[in-house]
């Protein structure tokens, strides 16, 4: 998969569209069949064979071999609980109550929040929590939904000493407040399909003026993931066509949770070595 997200610029039409397929059912690959695949991406089956062997491998078996040890059958269940969502609403004789409308929402986040659970990458925490402990100022840009989240980080992050910048653009100046990254900043960029382009502006700025980028969004394959230091992916739960932010915003709750620790952390390290001088 890292493989795919460096190469896939280069990739052709058809070969990008079986990346972002492969990416989003890695988790149940192992069961499916190479026509199942290949109707769902609108291509042929030898397109599919192409793709495995760009990436080295003799064909389609060969690569999905690769995927066995990453089956996870609970999280099949994500999507059976979309299309049952879709089939309650296509059967319903009459409307859902409030109620119901509600606990079918709130089941579909916490399906969201135990897929992300499940698909944690250690080492992208790590080096996230590192690249916020290390930036001299932290500028966060999230445009439209992502804008709440956003929001939140930004006041999250003021409890800590760090300085921290909110690209708001409010006024229409999201080229004067972005302006002013640096070599040694970080810029928090949030953004999901399909990816504002106020986001994408200034998430080029932060890599031109060489500042470092950390990217939260679905995919490690969306424009924003090129020049990033670190990509954190979310898929978020769904229902009634509308998609939740429940694990977006806990996920950057736990990065900041893990960021307060390790300064308080070093603080308590750093008074300890005071009183053994003394």
């Amino acid at each position: 998969m890292q493989r795919i997200s460096e190469e896939y610029e280069g990739l052709s039409k058809q070969l990008k569209v079986i990346a972002k397929y492969i990416e989003e059912h890695r988790p149940t690959l192992v069961l499916e069949r190479i026509t199942d695949i290949a109707q769902a991406c609108e291509v042929q089956p030898s397109a599919i064979v192409r793709f495995a062997q760009r990436f080295g491998f003799s064909g389609f078996s060969d690569m999905q071999a690769l995927f066995r040890d990453s089956f996870a059958p609970a999280q099949g269940n994500v999507n059976n609980y979309q299309k049952r969502i879709r089939t309650v609403i296509a059967s319903q004789d009459t409307p859902l109550s409030n109620t119901e409308l509600t606990q079918s929402f709130l089941s579909a986040c916490q399906q969201g929040l135990e897929e992300l659970s499940q698909s944690l990458d250690p080492a992208a925490i790590d080096a996230a929590v590192e690249l916020l402990y290390k930036a001299e100022n932290i500028y966060v840009v999230g445009v439209r939904r992502m804008f709440p989240i956003a929001s939140y980080v930004c006041y999250a992050l003021q409890h800590t000493q760090k300085r921290v910048h909110l690209i708001s653009g409010l006024g229409g100046m999201y080229h004067d407040q972005v302006r002013s990254i640096r070599e040694n900043d970080l810029m928090i960029a949030i953004s999901f399909q399909p990816y504002g382009r106020e986001t994408r502006y200034c998430a080029r700025v932060a890599s031109q003026n060489k500042a470092k980028l950390l990217v939260i969004s679905d995919s490690k394959m969306s424009p924003l993931a090129r020049n990033a230091s670190t990509v954190l992916t979310v898929k978020e739960g769904t229902a009634f066509a509308f998609r939740s932010m429940s694990s977006t915003i806990s996920l950057c709750q736990a990065l900041f949770i893990a960021l307060s620790y390790r300064l308080e952390l070093v603080i308590e390290e750093t008074q300890d070595a005071g009183a053994y001088d003394d």
